[in-house]
């Protein structure tokens, strides 16, 4: 893998990882539509590292959050051991049972059906299919909640939503978004959860995935621009969203997936 291949990529990573489009989908057609797939040195370089990428936006999330869930574990902590009930504290366990369904349902179907769903007709239908569902969700939605205010049944079944997240196009940060909305939490609200939410997933998918890194000066390199994008796009997406809606995410995700199945009949 060359650096200007890792720089692309960490870029669409780190943009695509966090907004509601999917990163999974544009990290597998991309490098099918400039030809890199072609070459087996790729592909062989390829394992593992869309896990770093992720990690990249993992560290966004951490550095961005930091305050956040120093005071999450320490709430979550003192709800166990001095049994103070604080929204910090309850938003730490609602989190941790919200992450296991999904997280173990996600697994068990990315290990037996995963590679099965990489075919760019599939994630150009999962694309387009999902930007659909997410703006009729978004557009008829409610805001009823905002995030100090969640409830366990509307963490819940965010966080088993995020077990689809294992089909290309589908998007965690979409699906997560999109159910979030459906349950009546506020859109700012909903990206914060969803974005606290990946935080695990993505931290143990990096641990498993660790014995195939490839380390290398690419390798390094797509991390670091993952997380320098990563920073810039929770920003901007929280900022965003406090007046804008999903409709341009949306609209996004149907042109492209129409036009990766286009693609897919003609490469």
């Amino acid at each position: 893998m060359t650096i200007l291949q890792a720089i692309i990529l960490g870029i669409v990573q780190g943009l695509t990882e966090l907004l509601p489009i999917s990163s999974s989908a544009h990290l597998n057609i991309i490098p099918w539509i400039l030809g890199w797939t072609k070459s087996q040195e790729f592909q062989a370089a390829f394992e593992g590292f869309d896990v770093a990428l992720h990690f990249g936006t993992l560290l966004a999330i951490g550095i961005f959050f930091f305050k956040d869930w120093i005071a999450l574990i320490k709430g979550g902590f003192n709800q166990v051991v001095k049994k103070e009930k604080t929204t910090e504290g309850k938003m730490f366990w609602y989190i941790v049972l919200a992450t296991l369904p999904g997280g173990a349902i996600g697994f068990l179907l990315d290990h037996f059906v995963g590679d099965a769903l990489e075919k760019p007709i599939i994630i150009g239908i999962a694309l387009a299919v999902m930007g659909i569902i997410l703006y009729f969700v978004d557009k008829n939605g409610k805001a009823n909640t905002d995030y100090e205010h969640m409830s366990l049944k509307q963490t819940f079944l965010i966080g088993l939503s995020q077990s689809l997240a294992f089909i290309p196009g589908v998007s965690r940060s979409g699906v997560t978004m999109t159910t979030g909305r459906l349950m009546g939490v506020d859109r700012e609200s909903t990206a914060k959860y969803s974005f606290l939410l990946s935080t695990p997933i993505v931290f143990a998918a990096t641990v498993y995935k660790f014995k195939d890194f490839v380390f290398s000066i690419p390798f390094f390199i797509g991390i670091i621009v993952s997380f320098l994008v990563g920073i810039f796009v929770i920003k901007f997406l929280l900022e965003y969203l406090k007046k804008g809606s999903f409709k341009g995410f949306a609209i996004y995700r149907v042109i492209v997936g129409i036009a990766v199945i286009i693609l897919s009949f003609v490469l």
